[in-house]
């Protein structure tokens, strides 16, 4: 009965991930779409401080759009695995890169469509082979795994090294290095991730009856939650403003997960029981999501579509055989049959020479 209950909720945190992800993924195009709307009313735009988005419903909409998948991503870590939930999230990317290619006639190249179905290989790779964690369905629980060791130790480390960075390192090589402020968003991450998990619990426990509210265990979540999540936000916006997002994103995915995955590990003790297929099977998933998320931002300006493709070929054999034509290239046109058979006894020649055959003179 247990292992059933385990599945059915394991099935309703990856609905409610994949919903999450759609929804974000639909709120960035119909936010963009209200916002082109303005622009093309003459509105003063809201990177120039205008606030006349506030009079669009299209951006109304992309709002709405993004609350609803925070709730429904806020949900899922109370079914299913912080392993599977965090990783699933750079599905609202696909998602984003895919709607806006339809609706805001923003193309993919070819490394983006690589990119998208790379990172639904690798999320399908990481489902299959999610860890179980163990279960934690009351706060008595969730408040006994806070206390464990490994977890002390871990969460005074994450405390630590942030404040290191903030303090230290952030003030001086913060403008520069674009490892600084990701890093501290990202670790912190880590802890806000864990507060959403133990919150999820405490929603459960509130719709069965139980007196969450005066469990002191509530409201130090929710603090600890708003904390980390305000020192989000805080360093990321910097990270965004001063370096290209196209690599602020896929490295903040990347640290992030690394993060949370750590976290859950020893929080959740989720791979204590997985065996080695399961392990390679979720890290396999985990690499292939990071490079779809790679080849999808850092190759986003390369005009490079498949057409390319075959031209591209053509002139990397033919520097590599000595400019030499296929027949099929120098008979299909009638014009060019002379030119290329030309090409061809000259290209001949010189090879002849270089091989030091007599025939070629």
């Amino acid at each position: 009965m247990s292992q059933t209950r385990g599945r059915y909720d394991f099935c309703i945190g990856l609905v409610l991930a994949m919903s999450s992800s759609i929804f974000i993924g639909g709120s960035f195009i119909l936010k963009k779409k209200g916002l082109l709307r303005l622009a093309r009313k003459g509105s003063m735009r809201a990177g120039q401080g205008g606030h006349a988005y506030l009079k669009e419903w299209l951006w109304w909409a992309g709002l709405l759009s993004m609350g609803a998948g925070e709730v429904a991503n806020f949900a899922a870590y109370a079914f299913a695995p912080a392993t599977l939930v965090t990783p699933l999230g750079a599905l609202s990317v696909l998602v984003s890169a895919i709607l806006s290619s339809f609706f805001l006639n923003e193309k993919l190249n070819l490394h983006g469509k690589i990119g998208c179905l790379l990172s639904i290989l690798g999320s399908t790779v990481m489902v299959i082979h999610a860890p179980q964690e163990e279960e934690v369905e009351t706060l008595n629980e969730m408040s006994h795994k806070l206390g464990d060791p490994g977890f002390v130790v871990f969460a005074t480390l994450v405390v630590i090294v942030s404040l290191i960075l903030i303090f230290v390192v952030g003030p001086r090589h913060g403008q520069t290095n674009i490892l600084v402020y990701i890093t501290i968003c990202s670790v912190i991450g880590a802890l806000s991730v864990s507060c959403v998990k133990g919150l999820g619990i405490a929603i459960k426990e509130l719709f069965a009856g139980k007196p969450v509210l005066k469990h002191p265990l509530s409201w130090i979540l929710l603090l600890s939650l708003i904390v980390c999540v305000s020192t989000q936000i805080n360093y990321l916006n910097r990270a965004l403003d001063i370096f290209n997002t196209s690599v602020v994103t896929p490295i903040y995915y990347v640290i992030f997960t690394t993060s949370v995955l750590t976290c859950s590990a020893i929080l959740f003790k989720e791979w204590q029981h997985m065996v080695a297929d399961d392990i390679i099977g979720t890290f396999s998933g985990f690499l292939t999501i990071i490079v779809g998320i790679f080849l999808l931002h850092a190759f986003k300006d390369v005009n490079f579509t498949l057409a390319n493709l075959p031209v591209s070929l053509r002139k990397d054999d033919r520097a590599a055989n000595g400019t030499l034509l296929s027949t099929y290239d120098c008979f299909n046109h009638e014009e060019e049959s002379s030119a290329c058979l030309g090409e061809i006894q000259t290209t001949e020649s010189l090879s002849a020479r270089r091989n030091g055959s007599l025939s070629a003179f």
